[in-house]
């Protein structure tokens, strides 16, 4: 095996040169023949076209042409890697805060929805965080993390069937640049059809998130299929002459279902351009490849979808108060009593459709009823950034210190 170093390399400096065939003696080339000494802890002996960080101040000595071509090729392929891994961490972190760490958020927010019981309406942060405390005092921290796998269960039923409805139909799963109002109808009409399919399953998994610890059994991963599909076959599950039929809770569904995506996706696109119009001018091009571009390249996105979200969730919170609600009616469900934390409470509700949940809650709990967990949503959010923006630093120290 050939060594690595060049003879007469102790580690430490260059003795001189070496002779070549032909006679001749070899210029000492330092510019890319650097290492650290081998009994340091972690030092590495470094390859053709690589520096040490020590001698990044001094004046790289002179090297041949193709030498030059393959360090920028190495390096430039480098920051393409950096690029990529830290856009795939900033959205793995963005996707880990959405459907793990702000589940409890979501928890809490539905049973504070459909307790018509409660006198505390929290709709601030600060009593949101207060009764989760409590609950998970008095049940343990599995009260605030039940239902997780029914979510993702809905959102796998919900891909899979636009999917499979977008293969066998002319409705365009996605919008063309050249778009036409006959192509938007076509696709919120598949938006529509995919809510109305995965909406036994949306009722499974809301009572499995609203369900109290206390009297409730272990389920299994699947039970959340096996309760959607009794649902939509009228057996197997246990339920009352209140219950509504899932025709009656088709409208709001699909209504719901298509307004959120409609709202999203509309402040997703001007948020782009919001940011790409601040942003395309102060970016200079031998800036593209620093850490911060890299980031950057990132965050808009990530920035636009964080918005859409929130700004759906928040003008639709009091149409997603009346369809839990509805859906959770008849179910014979005992949710948590979220003004104490500590005792549980039934569902008796008898509202005769969508029209007469709105007068029923207008009527008896006031306007202010129609957001009923709201600080749930600010605690979400705000825990949201916080990750956002911990990850983005985290990120910016490890790829400059990496660089």
């Amino acid at each position: 095996m050939h060594p690595r170093r060049p003879e007469g390399f102790d580690g430490l400096g260059y003795r001189g040169g070496r002779e070549e065939p032909g006679g001749f003696v070899a210029k000492p080339d330092l510019g890319h023949w650097v290492s650290s000494p081998p009994d340091i802890p972690g030092s590495r002996n470094l390859h053709w076209g690589e520096k040490t960080p020590q001698f990044a101040a001094g004046t790289p000595l002179g090297a041949a042409g193709f030498n030059e071509d393959s360090y920028a090729g190495s390096v430039a392929a480098g920051s393409e890697q950096l690029n990529r891994f830290a856009g795939f961490g900033i959205g793995l972190a963005s996707l880990f805060t959405e459907n793990v760490l702000a589940h409890p958020c979501i928890v809490l927010r539905r049973q504070c929805q459909v307790n018509y019981h409660a006198r505390n309406y929290h709709l601030t942060p600060f009593t949101i965080v207060n009764i989760m405390y409590s609950i998970n005092k008095a049940q343990g921290p599995r009260a605030l993390w039940k239902g997780m796998g029914s979510t993702f269960i809905v959102q796998g039923i919900t891909l899979g069937a636009e999917g499979i409805i977008s293969e066998f139909t002319p409705l365009p799963r996605e919008l063309s640049y050249k778009w036409s109002p006959k192509q938007i109808g076509g696709h919120l009409m598949l938006k529509g059809l995919t809510c109305l399919i995965a909406m036994p399953f949306y009722s499974a998994s809301l009572i499995e998130t609203v369900q109290s610890e206390i009297i409730r059994d272990n389920p299994g991963i699947l039970d959340c299929l096996k309760e959607g599909i009794g649902r939509a076959m009228g057996f197997g599950v246990p339920h009352s002459k209140r219950l509504l039929p899932l025709l009656a809770l088709a409208f709001p569904t699909v209504l719901h279902g298509v307004l959120h995506y409609a709202i999203s996706s509309i402040v997703q696109k001007l948020v782009l351009l919001l940011l790409k119009k601040e942003n395309s001018p102060s970016l200079p091009a031998e800036n593209s490849s620093s850490v911060q571009s890299m980031l950057d390249a990132y965050f808009p996105e990530l920035i636009a979808s964080f918005a859409a979200s929130l700004c759906a969730d928040v003008m639709l919170y009091p149409l997603e108060t009346v369809l839990h609600r509805l859906h959770i009616q008849g179910t014979r469900t005992i949710i948590d009593n979220t003004d104490l934390g500590y005792e549980v409470l039934p569902i008796n509700t008898q509202y005769e459709g969508m029209r007469d949940c709105i007068n029923t809650i207008k009527r008896e709990e006031g306007i202010l009823g129609f957001y009923k967990g709201f600080g749930a949503v600010v605690v979400q959010y705000t825990l949201h950034v916080a990750v956002l923006q911990f990850t983005k630093i985290l990120y910016s120290t490890l790829l400059q210190n990496v660089s």
